[in-house]
Formats: C-alpha cells, structure tokens, sequence
C-alpha cells in the first residue's frame, strides 16, 4: 500500500527537503518498497506502484489508493479496521495481490527530533539522567507506522512503529524501515 500521510515538526526546517507532498510520498514508497523486497525477499511483495497500476486498470471497482484513508491506522486503538477503509482494502488486495490475505500498511511517516537519551550509568541516586542531543546528534528522527491488516476479517495483526535517526529525512526513513529486520546489516 501507498504511504499516504508525511508530516514533519517544524523545528527540523526539512521543509525543502522533503519537497512537494506527493513528491515525497512517491519517494518515501520507493525506500520502503526497496528495502523490504531487498530485506525479506522470500515475501512476495506487491508494492505501491503496482497497486497503483492495479487500481486505474480497474477504475470504478477499486479506490485510489492515494485516497484512502489508511493513516487512521496509526491509533493503537484500532483494533478492526472501520469501513469503508475495510472493504476498500480488500477490493485493492483482490485486484493487485498475488493472492494474499494480509496487506501491509505504512500508515503514518511523521518526523520529529531526536529523542533525548538516557545515560545508563544513572545518578548517584539511582535515577535515571536524560542525555539530550549534542551537536554531532542525528538532525532528526523518523516515525513510520506500520500495520498488518488481514484484508478477510479486517482484524489488526500487527503494528509497530519503526524509528531511524539521519541528518536528512531519507536517510532516517531508510534507517527506521532498516530497525523492522533487526540483525541484518
């Protein structure tokens, strides 16, 4: 599925270099689609482009998939996927899948700061010192959300959020798609 929801704290000036909305958009399905097909090769991925190419083939029958409305998934509340985003989902699944009951979703790519650290040799007292970012810290951090829907009963199967920090927001977004297989160089 397509990434439809880019967002960015103002704080970062990344503005410019995220550029145009679907610009960005196309760019960010690029990384994530190449990273996963290169990570976990024995899935057999359909990505955003090909679902794209599916839905204008079937105009009428299948929603936009740049118009649905799938960053509503990013609430960890969401349990069963709402319709008409269910049904939607299950329609484009037919359509552009290779027959599979699960799509995955890039519900959300938000970035932020970097996130303070802890200083693991703590206080004294026991508690906890905050390390914030020092001038040779990542410029920001990436946040996609991601979820797995099983388009058949439009149950959530899985959900996660993969962060990345990077001096530019397409280094952290390479970065966080790279933290969903750890182990792997």
């Amino acid at each position: 599925m397509p990434l439809t929801l880019i967002v960015a704290e103002d704080s970062l000036h990344w503005t410019s270099q995220i550029g145009a909305r679907r610009v960005a958009l196309t760019k960010s399905d690029s990384i994530i689609g190449a990273l996963l097909k290169a990570r976990a090769p024995e899935v057999s991925w359909v990505l955003p482009e090909d679902v794209r190419r599916a839905a204008h083939r079937a105009p009428g029958v299948v929603a936009d998939p740049d118009q649905m409305a799938t960053a509503i998934l990013r609430v960890e509340s969401i349990k069963l996927v709402p319709d008409p985003l269910r049904s939607q989902l299950r329609n484009l699944a037919a359509v552009a899948g290779s027959g599979g009951r699960f799509v995955v979703v890039p519900a959300a790519l938000i970035y932020r700061r970097p996130l303070a650290r802890s200083d693991p040799k703590g206080l004294p007292d026991g508690r906890t010192r905050t390390m914030y970012p020092t001038s040779g810290a990542a410029a920001g951090a990436a946040e996609l959300s991601i979820v797995l829907v099983d388009v058949r009963t439009g149950q959530v199967g899985w959900r996660t959020v993969a962060r990345g920090e990077g001096d530019d927001p397409w280094t952290a977004l390479a970065r966080a798609v790279k933290s969903l297989t750890p182990g792997l160089p």
